[in-house]
């Protein structure tokens, strides 16, 4: 059984991710690293060069080899739950948990991160909210277990879903 972890950017996957790996003695598996490593190029030089739907399907094959590995960390990009095949085959691999935080936490998070384009053109604020509100109930439908990292330490957060992944 493997650890999914999903969320928006900036909610801590990544970070967490790391905690809950060596706490629980398992690999960690970034889907975005296994992205750019089977396509031999950054997000953004993708989505430049094909587009977002292409970025999509790779991250569709990802999503089926990773999820017939087991006892796995799985960290997520914000975006797999657009397409219900990504979440059916993730549920299968494990209980998910859906990172939250509020949308200031979020933009001060990720405000410097230059390795993923716009997705609306927006300006950064407007369009984390206009994402995230698109995105929530998807979020939602997908998640076992919602944990609000908002104002907890990386640690707390960890411990949080250690707790309920041990259950």
């Amino acid at each position: 059984m493997n650890l999914v972890l999903i969320g928006y950017r900036g909610t801590g996957k990544s970070t967490v991710g790391k905690i809950l790996a060596e706490r629980l003695k398992m690999p960690l598996v970034n889907l975005d690293d296994r992205i750019i490593a089977q396509a031999g190029m950054r997000i953004p030089e993708i989505v430049e060069k094909f587009g977002w739907d292409r970025f999509r399907d790779l991250e569709s094959q990802v999503v089926v080899e990773v999820a017939k590995e087991d006892n796995h960390v799985l960290d997520c990009g914000g975006g797999v739950i657009l397409r219900e095949k990504n979440v059916a085959q993730l549920k299968k691999a494990g209980p998910v948990f859906w990172l939250q935080a509020s949308i200031p936490t979020i933009v001060s998070r990720i405000k410097d991160d230059t390795q993923r384009p716009s997705l609306t053109g927006k300006s950064f604020t407007d369009e984390v909210a206009d994402v995230l509100r698109e995105r929530e109930p998807k979020y939602r439908a997908a998640a076992d277990h919602v944990v609000d990292t908002e104002g907890k330490s990386v640690e707390q957060v960890a411990e949080e879903i250690i707790r309920l992944f041990e259950k």
